[in-house]
């Protein structure tokens, strides 16, 4: 009962971090979905401070590392699957820190909290999590839930999502739509676990 729960988590942690960014931002006044990050939804003094991380980081810490369960106890496939399970709880794990350290009020300060800093060592982590686990996929062998189409699909994603946080670094010093840049990155990585994930099932 709970694998069959747990092979769909990928994909239904995609879509609850579509509802929750989207209801969270409706409590934030003035929230810029293409200039600000969605991390700053749950910044410290923001609006959302209490509420983001209840809707958001907790459920999807959950989705996340049983997703990864799924993957890490699965028999018969390729050690590099089980290695990407464990990449996928580390995100989950990551995502709750990340929720319950807030960053600062402004993303630019020079002088970080040490709540920012673990705020923002988290985020790095649950970032490398998803840029390791679909090339770990894409040199796998090639099987029945593998396939070459899946692992070029990886490797796409993964040239996508490195691309977009380029151009979030670049928008974040010319102070423009850094926030679009980062929810395409994210997106795909999210949508590369969501497509896993059906395969899986």
């Amino acid at each position: 009962m709970l694998d069959s729960i747990a092979v769909y988590c990928g994909l239904i942690a995609t879509i609850w971090i579509l509802i929750g960014v989207y209801a969270a931002s409706q409590f934030y006044p003035g929230y810029d979905h293409s200039r600000q990050f969605c991390s700053e939804l749950g910044a410290t003094g923001s609006p959302t401070e209490k509420l983001f991380p209840i809707i958001n980081n907790y459920p999807l810490g959950f989705l996340f590392c049983l997703f990864g369960w799924y993957l890490v106890q699965l028999t018969d496939v390729s050690i590099l699957v089980n290695i990407t399970g464990w990449l996928v709880i580390v995100h989950g794990i990551g995502t709750w820190v990340a929720g319950y350290f807030p960053m600062d009020a402004d993303p630019l300060t020079r002088h970080p909290t040490f709540n920012c800093k673990v705020h923002s060592w988290a985020g790095f982590i649950m970032l490398l999590s998803l840029v390791v686990a679909p090339i770990l996929i894409a040199i796998s062998p090639t099987s029945e839930t593998i396939s070459l189409s899946f692992r070029l699909f990886s490797i796409a994603s993964v040239i996508g999502a490195v691309y977009c946080l380029f151009a979030m670094a670049r928008a974040v010093k010319a102070q423009t739509n850094a926030g679009t840049h980062q929810r395409i990155s994210y997106g795909l990585q999210l949508i590369w676990l969501s497509v896993f994930s059906l395969i899986q099932a």
